[in-house]
């Protein structure tokens, strides 16, 4: 148990460390090799919010652990909202921008109801997968499109060219790949190790400990951006990358492992990502109502207290 303990603490470190690495010098090859920027922006964007989970859930899924990789996928999105913006609200109220209204919003909502509608028939199959990936091609092309002002939050978020050859940044995030392959690895064996010895499921476990994990690079970049005075970057980042959990994360279990769904998933954690992304969309539509058009910080604690309510049941549960 306690091996088990350390690789996933251990697993999970590597994880954010590569993760961070891989996509820093992989973009830099791309400048060098004079890839479009807008075209690395997109790819940072996509990478940067769900490299974790993507890998966590394809790892997952090939080691014939697919709920963990399912778990994954929800928990992140739960956590994101519940737990990383609740979170990041203790520190500062969040200004609301008008394009959340238009596009990201929209977008989110509309990805969260089509994954409902895929879980309906109790089975997460390889042309729900493909499904979820066209609606990730469609979403991105909808927010570029006439978005000058989202190519340059696109281009900004670009790294600095260090200098070195592109030799030596092919070989960092090769480095990196490899790390961040390996430390998934680690991570889901330690996952599945702990599951069995304490006698729950996979599921629970992807909910939970992995979830949050995987969650804790958007929860430090949304806390940064903060006291940064970046305010509008974090309900960016969460529902940025709650998107893209959903449209390409979970087509990872769908493909790789199809197969059916716990019915946990249908009954109760699909109800905690689509309730709590109503409840996002609602604050944001009251508060931009508002004079100072920005979500105040109280409203943190209980989105946090929510979160604490959801890990209850789990517990519960299990």
């Amino acid at each position: 148990m306690f091996l088990f303990a350390v690789a996933l603490l251990a697993g999970l470190i590597l994880l954010v460390l590569s993760s961070d690495k891989f996509i820093e010098h992989a973009a830099l090859v791309a400048e060098k090799l004079n890839v479009s920027p807008i075209i690395i922006g997109v790819t940072l964007v996509a990478l940067g919010t769900s490299a974790p989970e993507m890998v966590v859930s394809a790892i997952a899924s090939l080691d014939n652990a697919p709920e963990i990789a399912i778990g994954n996928v929800l928990g992140s999105n739960i956590a994101n909202i519940a737990l990383v913006f609740g979170a990041t609200l203790l520190f500062s109220s969040i200004p609301i921008s008008g394009t959340l209204i238009k596009k990201e919003i929209p977008l989110v909502v509309g990805i969260t109801l089509l994954t409902g509608a895929l879980f309906l028939d109790g089975h997460l199959s390889s042309f729900d997968g493909i499904i979820l990936i066209i609606s990730f091609i469609i979403a991105l092309v909808l927010l570029l499109k006439g978005g000058k002002e989202s190519k340059e939050e696109l281009l900004d978020d670009l790294p600095e060219d260090d200098g070195k050859s592109v030799f030596y940044s092919l070989t960092i995030a090769i480095l990196g790949l490899i790390v961040l392959v390996l430390s998934s690895k680690v991570l889901v064996w330690g996952a599945v190790g702990i599951a069995t010895s304490l006698g729950i499921s996979e599921l629970v476990i992807g909910l939970t400990i992995v979830a949050i994990g995987t969650s804790l690079p958007e929860l430090a970049a949304s806390i940064t951006s903060v006291k940064k005075g970046h305010h509008d970057i974090a309900i960016g980042n969460v529902l940025g990358s709650n998107l893209f959990n959903l449209a390409t994360v979970l087509p990872m279990p769908a493909i790789l492992a199809p197969g059916v769904l716990n019915i946990e998933v249908l009954n109760r954690d699909y109800w905690w990502v689509l309730a709590l992304t109503l409840t996002l969309t609602l604050l944001i539509l009251v508060y931009s109502r508002n004079r100072i058009k920005e979500v105040p910080r109280w409203i943190g604690f209980p989105l946090l207290g929510s979160y604490a309510i959801y890990l209850y049941t789990l517990i519960a549960v299990s």
